[in-house]
């Protein structure tokens, strides 16, 4: 058995590099695990930051595509409501590179970095935790006092500490193109078109240096890639499509089934979509993601120095998960929404003042996740994602 380290991190993800950064320059001795070789490689996520991210969080502006604050939703037959802010609403990240300069942040804080490497078991231990990781089909196996799953929305981490599990997601595919001029106004277009992308919808994110096409539905009523072929061919020449490679392609599993409730334990904790924080009506996970991370890596280093479990009380998913009981219903209300008929329906209901002024509030809200992390450690000049002082 290898030398241990006081937390063992499993996924390298936003979440996941967050928490090992945080604790990093918290003083702690910190392992962060992932099965892919690099923190680049396989990116899952669009990668949107809402305004409320943005002014809570210094991210690197070389990493941020161009604002965006134009919303334009389509009903089935294509009619268009156009929502449009003041502000900045939106930026869409480059993912490859924020997740590199967060390794980077990671490694200056001390965190050790193990690609290619794959949780095998975790097993309870008098001091934590024993976990077997497989990496080059060798198995070592390491004792961490704390174990944090940013694995997610299917966690081993979570079963191994008998935590809440995922069991409601949708599933999402997109593909990226590099350098297309549309001649648009950068602009999140959305589909509401259950023939393509069933209970969430159907997108292309254009911001004037990437153009993102992507569909995203309950698995078990559609089949993704044959639905993003289709949606392609329906907006490619409106968005100069044709004949051009994608240089990348995205996808996986997103929990909509809300914030879990029991996420934490004395041997570890859920972060990120490990721990179901994505918004049940949007599906946007990178804010919660980041504030849930900040509040993991708060009560992480408080029971590291106390040894106590009620330093984990405030990381309650209960208590979050009751805040958003509406947007549960609304989740309810969407998946039931299966004919091109109905949704034509209710697009037109979008058009008219009361809807679209709810429509402007989900799009333009700042609303998305309880601000539960509260600025509590110090800004640190090397990290990736700090709070901005002004705010705290």
């Amino acid at each position: 058995m290898s030398a241990g380290v006081d937390v063992l991190v499993v996924g390298a993800g936003l979440a996941g590099l967050e928490c090992a950064r945080r604790l990093g320059e918290a003083g702690a001795s910190v392992l962060l695990a992932d099965r892919k070789p690099a923190v680049d490689h396989a990116v899952h996520t669009t990668g949107i930051f809402v305004r409320r991210t943005l002014e809570s969080y210094a991210l690197p502006d070389d990493c941020l595509g161009p604002p965006v604050r134009r919303v334009e939703l389509y009903s089935p037959t294509r009619r268009a409501a156009v929502l449009q802010s003041p502000h900045d609403e939106y930026r869409v990240g480059r993912m490859g590179a924020l997740y590199r300069r967060g390794l980077d942040a990671c490694l200056a804080a001390g965190v050790q970095w193990a690609p290619s490497t794959s949780l095998a078991a975790l097993e309870p231990d008098a001091g934590g935790c024993v976990a077997t990781l497989e990496r080059g089909g060798h198995n070592e196996r390491l004792r961490a006092r704390f174990v944090i799953g940013a694995d997610g929305a299917v966690s081993r981490v979570a079963a191994g500490l008998g935590l809440d599990e995922n069991r409601e997601w949708i599933v999402g595919v997109e593909e990226v193109f590099h350098g297309v001029r549309t001649g648009h106004e950068p602009a999140f277009h959305c589909w509401i078109d259950p023939s393509v992308a069933p209970g969430y919808i159907a997108w292309v994110v254009d911001d004037g240096e990437e153009v993102h096409v992507g569909v995203g539905g309950y698995a078990a009523r559609f089949k993704p890639a044959e639905a993003l072929r289709r949606f392609q061919a329906r907006v490619a020449a409106r968005f100069r499509l044709q004949g051009v490679v994608p240089a990348e392609r995205r996808g996986g599993r997103i929990p909509v089934g809300g914030v879990l409730p029991r996420i934490a334990c004395a041997r570890g904790l859920l972060a990120g979509d490990a721990a179901g924080a994505v918004s049940p009506l949007t599906a946007g996970g990178l804010d919660p993601c980041l504030r849930l991370s900040e509040l993991a890596a708060s009560v992480t280093a408080a029971f590291l120095a106390t040894g106590s479990e009620a330093a984990l009380a405030p990381y309650d998913g209960a208590a979050l998960r009751a805040r958003f009981r509406t947007r549960l219903l609304i989740r309810r209300v969407l998946s039931a929404v299966r004919s091109p008929a109905a949704a034509e329906v209710a697009c037109a209901a979008l058009r008219l003042p009361p809807f679209r002024a709810a429509a402007h509030k989900v799009f333009f809200g700042r609303g998305s996740f309880p601000d539960v992390g509260a600025g509590r450690e110090p800004r640190s000049g090397g990290a990736l994602l700090v709070r901005h002082p002004v705010l705290e």
